[in-house]
């Protein structure tokens, strides 16, 4: 593995400000997961860093660059309407330069369609490519071309990237990149690659500065955290290197995502029940109930493991609270497997549960597996999942109530004069307070509960 650091392209600077009469504004949405969340961030760093202005309104800009995702289908067609949608834009701007990146940008057949079928997209480039990003402008700017990149994967690890972050008290911080599991019906390792870890001293001196501006919730991203430490010549795994980050002094706290099954160790379990500041709550997807499907989504763990798991840190961790992601209507997927996913959330009893019907990826293999049951069955099934679950989890929020716990203030509540926070068990709650908190900690009582939103009061 190649790690380089990022430096500054004074070139490209001083291009950019020959080019424009006044610094050019850049528009940057990014769709999809949390790491593409911070992708958008650095993106919107190194465009700063190299002249731009940053704007809330694709209108107002010189630049718009869509940073996509690529795992579900309606992605995928919400960005080509957004993208034709410019088409107008750019008749009446001419001058404005448009763009697309990240995980869709990484796929040969999607590339073609933009060179065929959108003239008007100036800038296409992979998820690997956010340190090349001032390279291109200039490229665009001095050749009056149109610059797409045909996939490609880096071996490499840009770090010291500038970034613009959109909290001032909740940050992400990706440990590593890419994925080697190839679950079936899973576009990730195609377009974001196979696993790269970030060397330890570099995570650590990037969440020890995030920890001393401020912040109070720092999120570890990666494909799958579990495998974190594969490929580096240093003997550490992901429980090493969260008891290396929470000696980092300070008043904060960690999550992280996601977290595959497979790699979920007991060591793991263990260091969240030992350290204070890793937050209560597992984010575990399951997928699915069944082990015949488990199996055509080559999960590598079957329920039994799963439930075991669960168990364990159970009794470890008291009061931990658990997270899932789950496909309804894989291919193939009968009545039984689907009332075996049913039995499997009643017996986890899940706060939260992410769901989806499944969604063919075109260059998976699941794409090619026959899928022979009706969309309406499986909007059905999707029904009677949300059922069960809304009652699990409403059960599970009235639980709560009575307790007095501390939350971090994230923004307005949904009534006027509230504010809403998350406990350290990923439930929300909504109280009355003064805005000030924005940002901060605060001794919240509960008393009561709207649905699974948890209603309260300031202690104290």
């Amino acid at each position: 593995m190649e790690y380089i650091t990022f430096e500054h392209d004074s070139r490209a600077e001083q291009l950019i400000g020959q080019a424009y009469d006044t610094p050019p504004l850049a528009y940057v949405h990014s769709y999809g997961c949390q790491q593409n969340v911070n992708d958008g961030e650095r993106i919107k760093g190194v465009l700063v860093d190299i002249g731009y202005g940053l704007c809330d309104k694709p209108e107002d800009a010189d630049l718009i660059l869509f940073n996509t995702c690529a795992v579900r289908e309606h992605a995928e067609q919400r960005v080509f309407g957004n993208v034709g949608a410019l088409k107008g834009l750019k008749e009446k701007k001419p001058g404005l330069i448009i763009g697309l990146c990240g995980c869709m940008a990484n796929q040969a057949h999607v590339v073609e369609k933009l060179r065929k079928s959108y003239p008007y997209v100036d800038l296409v480039f992979g998820v690997d490519g956010i340190d090349t990003l001032p390279q291109l402008i200039c490229r665009k700017l001095e050749q009056h071309k149109r610059v797409l990149l045909d996939p490609a994967q880096r071996p490499v690890i840009v770090e010291n990237l500038p970034i613009r972050r959109e909290s001032e008290f909740r940050a992400w911080l990706p440990i590593m990149y890419g994925c080697d599991n190839f679950c079936t019906y899973c576009i990730v390792p195609y377009v974001r690659g196979r696993e790269k870890s970030r060397r330890p001293a570099d995570i650590l001196a990037e969440f020890r500065g995030l920890v001393e501006a401020g912040y109070k919730e720092i999120t570890l991203l990666g494909q799958n955290v579990n495998s974190y430490g594969k490929g580096l010549e240093e003997q550490i795994d992901f429980a090493d290197l969260l008891n290396l980050l929470c000696s980092v002094p300070g008043d904060y706290h960690i999550r992280f995502m996601t977290s595959h099954p497979k790699d979920a160790s007991r060591k793991l379990i263990d260091t969240i029940a030992a350290q204070p500041r890793i937050c209560k709550h597992l984010h575990l997807p399951v997928q699915c109930g069944s082990n015949r499907i488990l199996q055509q989504m080559n999960r590598r763990y079957t329920v039994e493991q799963y439930l075991d798991l669960i168990e364990y840190a159970r009794a470890r961790v008291p009061g931990i609270t658990f997270s899932s992601d789950i496909i309804v209507g894989f291919p193939g997927e009968t009545e039984e497997d689907f009332c075996q996913t049913l039995e499997l959330i009643q017996k986890v009893g899940y706060m939260q549960l992410f769901t989806f019907i499944y969604s063919k990826r075109e260059g998976t293999k699941a794409a090619l597996l026959p899928d022979p049951t009706p969309r309406k069955e499986k909007t059905d099934r999707m029904e009677r999942l949300l059922k069960t679950q809304d009652a699990i989890a409403m059960e599970l929020v009235k639980a709560q109530v009575g307790q007095t716990v501390r939350v971090l203030v994230e923004g307005y509540g949904r009534l006027e004069g509230t504010l809403s926070g998350r406990l350290d068990n990923n439930l929300t709650v909504e109280f009355a307070a003064d805005p000030v908190l924005l940002g901060q900690y605060a001794q919240v009582k509960l008393t009561g509960a709207r649905a699974t939103v948890l209603l309260g009061e300031l202690a104290g």
